[in-house]
């Protein structure tokens, strides 16, 4: 495993990759989930990123399976001591706000944000987290509510460090700005998708932020900031014959990228999911890719892309394909 340091040279050493528990206790059964789980920090893995709303949408399901069967490993395994722990707020159904998600998402006012952490301390079964993303944007409320609301919970011991999922880009500065100007903890990771493929132009935008090029401008400029990247490997769609690209990235452009991008697996003798990991995570503005797993052997084809070097000339070629 490599390592490397979340948001600048004062937070938390972790793992170059971290394990993504989205589906487990929902769609992937409890020992599967722990047998992955026991795999990855086998491996040197030490990251692990939950929310407090997975899996919400899977028929019968509450959102509380995820962060319930990640604090049942941490505890069958003692392995909190070991562990980089983040979780989200500010998406978690709000049967208050209606009933259709995620229109009714709890948001990011200071009341949801504390209740939210408190309830993914509770679901975990600890007293605090290492990273607390804020899960979605709330323009409902006044965004330095939401500034201090979570820097509250950093100044509490609740929270280590702080992160954005599915921010746009000025918002993240706006709130960064905000933070900076009253003296409090802000924002130092972000966490949006990314791939190796591009979205399709002149898509409306989606509450699912898409790390662009602005966003990673912006982080080569602020070094105190780590970019996350889920959706990484398209739910299979690299390598699998029976799942189509997303519709987002079913588009012309997406041909020569995915002819590059077979080429250069072949050069390398790997497979193209661990090309696109090795892209990710080698760029001028590292990213660490959250790995979608849902078996020991798909994690261990992920593992494989630490090893793995692009020589100058096929990442050109990649970033120019």
């Amino acid at each position: 495993m490599h390592y490397r340091t979340l948001g600048g040279d004062r937070g938390p050493r972790i793992s170059a990759m971290c394990l993504g528990t989205l589906p487990f206790g929902t769609t992937v059964d409890e020992p599967t989930s722990f047998a992955v789980l026991d795999r990855f920090a086998e491996a040197g893995g030490t990251f692990v990123d939950t929310a407090n709303h997975f899996a919400c949408w899977v028929p019968g399901a509450t959102g509380d399976e995820s962060e319930l069967l990640l604090g049942r490993w941490l505890r069958s395994r003692r392995a909190a001591g070991r562990t980089v722990l983040a979780t989200k707020v500010g998406a978690r159904p709000d049967p208050a706000r209606g009933a259709v998600w995620p229109a009714n998402a709890e948001g990011l006012g200071g009341p949801a944000v504390r209740a939210g952490i408190e309830g993914s301390l509770r679901r975990l079964g600890t007293d605090r987290v290492d990273l607390c993303y804020a899960h979605l944007e709330d323009r409902r409320v006044p965004l330095d509510e939401t500034v201090e609301a979570l820097a509250g919970l950093v100044q509490d011991g609740a929270v280590g460090t702080l992160g954005a999922g599915n921010h746009r880009t000025w918002r993240l500065a706006e709130a960064r700005l905000i933070a900076t100007g009253r003296g409090l903890p802000g924002f130092r990771a972000v966490q949006q998708r990314h791939t190796y493929l591009r979205p399709r132009r002149g898509l409306p935008p989606d509450l699912q932020g898409e790390a662009d090029e602005e966003l990673l401008d912006y982080a080569a400029a602020h070094p105190d900031l780590t970019p996350t990247g889920y959706g990484t490997l398209m739910g299979g769609a690299y390598s699998g014959a029976d799942r189509p690209l997303p519709e987002r990235y079913d588009h012309p452009g997406s041909v020569a990228r995915l002819r590059v991008l077979a080429e250069v697996a072949a050069e390398c003798g790997a497979t193209v999911n661990q090309v696109v990991l090795a892209w990710l995570m080698g760029g001028p503005v590292p990213v660490v890719p959250v790995l979608g797993v849902s078996s020991v052997a798909q994690l261990d084809e992920c593992l494989a892309a630490l090893d793995l070097l692009l020589d100058p000339v096929q990442r050109a070629r990649l970033d120019t394909a």
